[in-house]
């Protein structure tokens, strides 16, 4: 019975395999937007796919980031300046995209641009805070893919949307969660609209990964300037030494889980974008697959516990 149940397995594997390993013809036809290309994911991604001969569009925040990412690439890939959270800036792409792809229409936009900032727990921070990550990481999202959409469905293509396992669970205050969480709930309502278009949608859920967004240099100076500005009473509560001891966490625990191979990610969005048959959902980063998946299917209870006996205390806890 256990072989029988073993082959089923293997059987369904080698099929899945199978299926997904098929390609979109003429890519060298097809047009791809990037947001977020200065570094990390959105950067590899967009050099990887100008390899694979793709019409590369790499929307870039900063002169810099368009300009590196020229000397690297060739005369194939666009680079241009894309601000996610300046509505007039997204429009004016998206109608240069639409004079670019003619009548083809626009095969793929990937909603890569994101940022992991300002991060703490939920009482050191101001609703400011929460609407600036949301206005990147989820109002950027929902703007740009609505300027392209009607390209998108002329094409009958792809939409790959940047969100995180922690969309899936959330082990930390602040907005991060909250935005990721908002961009799980649009990519699976968009993918249930589009259906009907031919439209596929598919998002990206990866775990810890060394990029500028895990910076730890960047993120404790910005927990720093927050601490700096807390109530007294609010400092009283967590102690003169909290800090230092989220500090001392991030380097021991946060460098030793980012994951180096960026490869792993980029795999899963390039797939997403030119596989016959792509996945809803992509999970790349063993940390996402043998850790935050799984926990995000236990009941909040255990979940909760986990989290508190990792987590640090602080001085006026109760437990």
């Amino acid at each position: 019975m256990l072989l029988y149940a073993l082959g089923l397995v293997l059987l369904w594997f080698l099929y899945r395999w199978f299926k997904e390993s098929k390609r979109v013809p003429n890519r060298e036809d097809k047009y791809v937007y990037i947001t977020g290309c200065d570094s990390g994911f959105g950067n590899l991604l967009a050099r990887h796919l100008d390899k694979l001969g793709y019409q590369v569009v790499a929307a870039c925040y900063t002169e810099k980031g368009e300009d590196e990412l020229k000397k690297s690439c060739s005369d194939r890939l666009m680079t241009t300046h894309l601000d996610v959270t300046d509505s007039d800036s997204v429009a004016k792409l998206a109608a240069l995209i639409k004079t670019l792809v003619g009548e083809k229409g626009l095969w793929a936009v990937v909603n890569n641009a994101g940022v992991a900032t300002p991060c703490g727990p939920t009482d050191w921070l101001t609703v400011e805070d929460y609407k600036s990550m949301l206005a990147v990481n989820l109002y950027g999202v929902i703007d740009v893919t609505l300027s392209v959409l009607p390209l998108i469905k002329k094409a009958k293509g792809r939409v790959v949307n940047m969100a995180s396992v922690y969309g899936r669970i959330t082990p930390i205050g602040g907005p991060y969660c909250i935005s990721k969480y908002g961009v799980e709930s649009f990519n699976d309502s968009l993918r249930l609209n589009m259906v009907p278009f031919g439209v596929k949608v598919s998002c990206i859920e990866p775990g810890f990964f060394k990029t500028n967004i895990t910076n730890t240099v960047v993120l404790k100076n910005t927990m720093m300037k927050i601490w700096d500005r807390l109530p007294q009473d609010v400092k009283d509560d967590y102690g003169s030494g909290y800090l230092e001891k989220i500090f001392e966490t991030m380097d021991k625990k946060l460098d030793k889980m980012l994951d180096r191979d960026l490869m792993k990610v980029v795999s899963c969005m390039e797939h997403a974008i030119s596989a016959l048959h792509p996945r809803t959902r992509y999970s790349p980063g063993w940390d996402a697959k043998l850790f935050w998946l799984p926990l995000s299917y236990l009941p909040t209870c255990i979940t909760d516990r986990i989290f508190l006996n990792r987590g640090l205390k602080p001085k006026a806890s109760v437990q």
